[in-house]
């Protein structure tokens, strides 16, 4: 247990570089540290919603709705079938960043990992980097983590769509209040593992997931956000693909006509 909770700690690196002299230690920390960072951003890149949309439909997410390559405007556009899929696999992809970072550096590895897989889903080099938003491989590295925060986070998502019916305004408000929770979490004592390092990664996954909803918040503040459906459906028919397809066109005309 003893051997089981160190890696989980620090990682097999730490335990093989400990008869190393200190800049030896160094130099294997760093170069780990980029081949965690590499691995996370290269798993990160597989874009589900993508493979989904395009091998299952023949069609691009990217061409619908709010174009965006996630779980949301999968269902929107697809059905639950294809965004529980997509979700999961999503999860999936995060979940296996984040293990395999903490398996060769600890907890350090674990972030690093994970914030390079959701780099990696928002521009993935695959698919011309044109992803998602990387709420869900936030959301997945946060559980990972730290579950406290995570069910934290959870309820306020929760609240805030069901009141709202606003995903977006739901995962931007999270994105907000993440890195408080976790500095007012350190404050009260209540994490004893809390690092400065922890913080700033929170303020960057936070930062992230607000500025990928800029479009969002433009449409929250224009009032042309479209709400979450929870009724039975939600699959679009051949003649509302066609439809979500100019609606998309009609909406980038109108935000650059803005712009200008």
């Amino acid at each position: 247990m003893e051997i089981i909770k160190k890696i989980y700690l620090n990682g097999i690196i730490a335990d093989i570089a400990k008869s190393m002299n200190e800049e030896m230690q160094l130099l294997v920390f760093a170069l780990f540290l980029v081949v965690t960072a590499v691995a996370g951003y290269m798993l990160g890149s597989i874009s589900s919603a993508i493979l989904i949309s395009t091998k299952k439909y023949g069609k691009d997410i990217r061409t619908f709705g709010s174009g965006n390559a996630g779980a949301t405007n999968m269902l929107r556009t697809f059905g639950k079938g294809a965004a529980g899929l997509t979700f999961l696999c999503d999860m999936a992809k995060c979940a296996a960043s984040v293990l395999v970072g903490r398996l060769l550096i600890g907890e350090t590895g674990a972030y690093i990992a994970g914030m390079f897989c959701m780099l990696g889903h928002i521009f993935p080099c695959y698919f011309k980097f044109k992803g998602g938003k990387g709420v869900v491989c936030a959301a997945t590295l946060i559980l990972f983590v730290d579950p406290v925060i995570f069910a934290v986070l959870v309820v306020v998502f929760a609240v805030v769509v069901l009141i709202s019916r606003y995903v977006s305004l739901g995962s931007i408000i999270c994105g907000f209040i993440y890195p408080a929770v976790v500095f007012y979490r350190f404050k009260l004592g209540l994490a004893s593992l809390t690092t400065p390092f922890i913080l700033i990664c929170s303020i960057i996954i936070g930062f992230m997931v607000i500025l990928m909803h800029r479009e969002n918040l433009k449409r929250l503040y224009r009032g042309r956000e479209r709400k979450i459906s929870f009724s039975k459906k939600n699959k679009l028919s051949d003649e509302e693909f066609e439809k979500e397809a100019k609606k998309r066109y009609d909406d980038e005309v109108y935000v650059n006509y803005d712009e200008e």
